[in-house]
């Protein structure tokens, strides 16, 4: 990887008293696979919007492949190839004639035009069906032809943002296939989001998590699930004690503990108390705590034990899930 083909600085984007994005700044280099993982609402989509020159910022900078999206969005925009989550698909015309019509709207034609809608079906598998309505083809050969459009004006850049929802196992595992060739064999700079770790974990070379329109965490998918060193232990209590979750946090195999927010309960019945015990090393942290609670005659309602990995960096920084 070289010098960045993207860069934000300051990014803000506000609607009304709405603050969707807030005061970001992050660089993506060339040939890179960037993740941009959140819960929904987090802003993932308004910074994709504001990077694809689809709406300007509110304040702060962001230029890609050295232009700037408001003042340079013309040539921004022939650069970049965008694969948005909601088809973006004329369902009565046929593959080849939705790839036809993206490729004209990029101003190309004739056999220029020809060559690159062929080259789009063979790479995401779909020459044989080039000339079915849309509408016949499966969930996953809709993704995949959404994908074509996304590759029509040959982008230096691709946005995907979650090609992979609602498609089968096959299709999925096609768009990584991808995904991956288009990185390795055009060099191409792709950002990535999606609901699902285990793409992230695969695909990308850093990720972001964003939250409340912060990026809160930033880093290579091996040095985040470092972060939590032994893993996460969350024990359910009836009620918070703060003096045990205070001895709980000296333990040996421990880092920390503390107790999570209160989540509402949807009858209106008394939410139970969750602590969340960062730990050392799993196996020795959890046999501490049991020790600890019997000693202090507490009560277990729950233990469930989060191994180190993506799932479990996102519920700790966030306190949430992906979804939410």
């Amino acid at each position: 990887m070289s010098s960045p083909i993207v860069e934000a600085r300051n990014l803000t984007k506000r609607y009304g008293d709405l603050v969707a994005v807030n005061d970001i700044s992050f660089s993506i280099q060339a040939g890179e696979v960037f993740g941009l993982l959140g819960p929904n609402g987090a802003g993932k989509s308004t910074a994709i919007s504001v990077m694809t020159c689809l709406f300007p910022p509110t304040s702060g900078q962001v230029s890609v492949g050295g232009h700037d999206v408001v003042r340079e969005a013309d040539q921004v925009k022939r650069m970049i190839g965008v694969v948005p989550q909601d088809l973006a698909l004329y369902p009565t015309l046929s593959a080849r004639d939705n790839l036809i019509f993206f490729g004209e709207m990029h101003g190309l034609g004739g056999q220029t035009l020809k060559q690159r809608v062929d080259d789009a079906l063979a790479c995401v598998a779909l020459s044989d069906r080039a000339h079915s309505p849309v509408q016949t083809l499966s969930g996953g050969m809709k993704r995949r032809v959404n994908l074509a459009a996304g590759l029509v004006n040959n982008p230096t850049m691709l946005f995907l943002d979650e090609p992979t929802v609602g498609v089968d196992p096959q299709s999925r595992n096609h768009i990584f296939e991808t995904v991956e060739r288009l990185n390795r064999e055009r060099g191409m700079t792709v950002l990535y989001t999606t609901h699902y770790m285990e793409e992230a974990e695969r695909l990308c070379h850093r990720i972001a998590i964003i939250d409340h329109g912060r990026i809160i965490a930033l880093d290579t998918p091996r040095n985040l699930i470092d972060m939590l060193g032994g893993g996460i232990i969350h024990i359910g209590m009836a009620q918070a004690d703060e003096a045990l979750a205070a001895a709980a946090g000296q333990l040996p195999a421990v880092k920390a503990a503390t107790f999570l927010p209160v989540a509402p309960s949807d009858d209106g019945a008394p939410s139970r108390r969750v602590l969340k015990v960062e730990a050392r090393n799993a196996s020795d942290a959890l046999i501490q705590v049991i020790q600890l609670f019997s000693d202090r005659r507490a009560d277990m309602l729950s233990v469930e034990t989060l191994e180190p990995n993506l799932e479990s960096v996102f519920l700790h920084l966030t306190g949430k899930s992906l979804r939410d």
